[in-house]
């Protein structure tokens, strides 16, 4: 990126304006991948914790931790600098939870039961479409709930998941 800034100087000082505005995209479509790919890798942290729960059938302090904050990440990058669009938008999930999912397999089958299945064996375990679904009605709270009022909402659903009863009841306690 340091070349593009001298690049852009150039560009300006020389009055190579169409140059300068080629730079500038060029800068802020690195910006938005380098985003994206921050986003993705939050929807894996989530993704391993939903597989870890969907398999164990129950949901420790540490992961309703990550899942909420893995949420609460995703809104903060997924929300553009102007406020009012996103870098995904609510309907465009679909492919990156998919991606996620498979990116979380191996990860996933290290932690899950000790570490007792193998990554394949763990993919052929999961109902994917239900981790999907899962992971959709999170991501959604993002577009609805503010930042401040999104882990006590977050925490709310999670308590929906699989052990969830009895990690709320032993929170409150």
């Amino acid at each position: 990126m340091t070349q593009e800034l001298i690049d852009l100087k150039t560009s300006i000082l020389e009055g190579r304006y169409e140059d300068a505005l080629a730079i500038v995209d060029e800068l802020e479509g690195m910006s938005e991948r380098a985003i994206l790919r921050n986003i993705e890798s939050f929807l894996v942290r989530l993704m391993v914790d939903l597989i870890k729960n969907q398999i164990e059938q129950r949901l420790t302090n540490s992961w309703a931790a990550s899942i909420s904050d893995s949420i609460r990440q995703i809104k903060k990058l997924n929300l553009n600098d102007n406020k009012t669009s996103y870098y995904i938008n609510v309907d465009e999930w679909q492919p990156f939870l998919e991606e996620a999912i498979e990116a979380a397999i191996n990860p996933a089958s290290v932690e899950v039961a000790n570490g007792r299945f193998k990554p394949n064996q763990l993919s052929q375990m999961l109902d994917k479409l239900q981790l999907a679904t899962i992971a959709q009605q999170l991501i959604n709270l993002t577009y609805e709930h503010s930042a401040k009022d999104l882990p006590a909402i977050v925490n709310s659903n999670i308590a929906d998941l699989p052990g969830g009863e009895d990690w709320l009841s032993s929170a409150d306690s």
